[in-house]
């Protein structure tokens, strides 16, 4: 019986009314899967907006550094007679009495040891070699008196950018009262101030956050992606030739493709272990060098290279072929001549975003030793050297408040490289690529 009613109501409605509520439904279903879509990437684009938020929060504050203006005296008495012939031979220790005295100057009221150390602990370590520097650029500084500005303490600096509170007892914080008032006193005096961080793009790593800086990873990173792209592209984009347009399809190249397709997958740190047991340990190449860690990450990068490449090949008609061998070219003069130009764009861009993911590793560099500790800058691919992941990671790791600013500062410095490189490979595409 309620068959029957079912069928007699089906046939009280006509099709046009039917097929309208069917049409209803199929749009409010695409609008609901419109609305998750735009929620997801809404979603998305929010989480990436509050890490970045949170990176230069973090971060922004790296960029300047508190400074305190001392008159440091350099009279000839102060110093042993080979260091007035040669500045270079000036010891740390004696211009850390240099900087010592002058501090005792601006507060002479300072007798007790431990009270003086406190207040030698304003100035950071790092001052010396700023201060010896300068002495060894221009050696007729020696016999008078300059006044410098030498960058205070992390902890200096920490309590002046607001990461020091006052209110939190003095036996649970690391920046004592006395250090502050002194520190409060010498801002009242206009001897403090806060300047622009050069030292964090000039400076190597340092054990002293204030000193910190990024150039000698800078340099390393840009030896070991100058050794990866070197190595990777041109093997990568010659090997996508041969097996796009040379190869013949048997058996063995079927192989060969599907193992190239499951190393773009294994994990980075893989590749370390292989660089480890291969180029360190058979071929006993130095460790921690932008050599080592340029071939292993061009190991890395080779698999993506080789497939992008091959789909610019690829993506080049057939037409193009037909013709330059219709014209009497040779099959080697038709890919150089014709395919390969053609192609180009799109291996040029695979290569630039296979040198991002490099840029950005951190895993194999680790296994081969870069996470070394090195103050020095690099000048060759076979110095000691760090990478700016490495570095981080190095930053990351240390207990200092203040390195946690300059791991953020950091972060920034390697986001802006790897959004540019991919704004390269956009452009290189959209200027070159053409439509079939």
């Amino acid at each position: 019986m309620n068959n029957l009613d079912n069928n007699n109501q089906l046939t009280d409605e006509s099709p046009s009314e039917y097929s309208s509520d069917r049409l209803l439904k199929r749009q409010k279903k695409e609008k609901r899967f419109q609305l998750l879509g735009k929620l997801s990437v809404l979603a998305s684009v929010s989480f990436l907006f509050i890490l970045f938020i949170s990176i230069i929060e973090k971060g922004s504050s790296a960029i300047r550094q508190s400074e305190v203006l001392l008159s440091i005296d350099l009279s000839t008495e102060n110093f042993r007679q080979e260091v007035l012939m040669d500045p270079k031979k000036i010891r740390g220790s004696e211009l850390n009495k240099l900087t010592r005295n002058s501090l005792i100057k601006l507060f002479p009221n300072v007798q007790s040891r431990s009270d003086r150390r406190m207040l030698y602990s304003l100035i950071s370590s790092g001052a010396r070699h700023e201060l010896r520097d300068r002495i060894i650029q221009n050696r007729d500084l020696i016999g008078g008196i300059i006044s410098v500005w030498l960058p205070l303490s992390d902890d200096a600096d920490m309590y002046l950018k607001g990461n020091i509170k006052k209110d939190v007892p003095s036996n649970l914080r690391r920046f004592k009262d006395n250090q502050i008032s002194w520190l409060d006193q010498l801002m009242s005096d206009g001897l403090v101030r806060k300047s622009f961080n050069f030292r964090f793009f000039t400076n190597g790593d340092s054990r002293e956050p204030e000193i910190a800086g990024t150039l000698g990873a800078l340099i390393g990173s840009f030896f070991t992606l100058l050794v990866t792209f070197l190595i990777s592209f041109p093997i990568g984009v010659m090997a996508a030739i041969y097996l796009e347009e040379f190869s013949p399809k048997n058996r063995f190249t079927e192989i060969i493709e599907v193992n190239i397709n499951n190393l773009a997958a294994v994990p980075s740190i893989v590749f370390g272990l292989l660089g480890l047991g291969v180029f360190l340990s058979f071929f006993e190449f130095p460790r921690s060098a932008p050599l080592v860690g340029g071939m292993v990450l061009s190991l890395m990068t080779l698999p993506t290279i080789i497939i992008v490449s091959r789909a610019s090949l690829k993506a080049v008609p057939g037409s193009i072929r037909e013709a330059a061998l219709g014209l009497g070219a040779s099959k080697m003069q038709m890919v150089l001549h014709h395919v390969l130009p053609l192609g180009m764009p799109g291996i040029l861009t695979g290569g630039i975003l296979g040198m991002a993911r490099a840029l950005g590793e951190t895993a194999p560099l680790l296994m081969i030793g870069m996470v070394a500790f090195i103050v020095d800058i690099p000048t060759k691919i076979d110095d000691p050297s760090t990478a700016l992941p490495v570095q981080i990671f190095l930053w990351a790791d240390s207990p200092e408040r203040a390195f946690v600013e300059r791991t953020s500062a950091a972060i920034m410095l390697l986001l802006f490289f790897l959004l540019t490189m991919n704004f390269v490979a956009v452009l290189l595409r959209q200027k070159f690529e053409k439509r079939w």
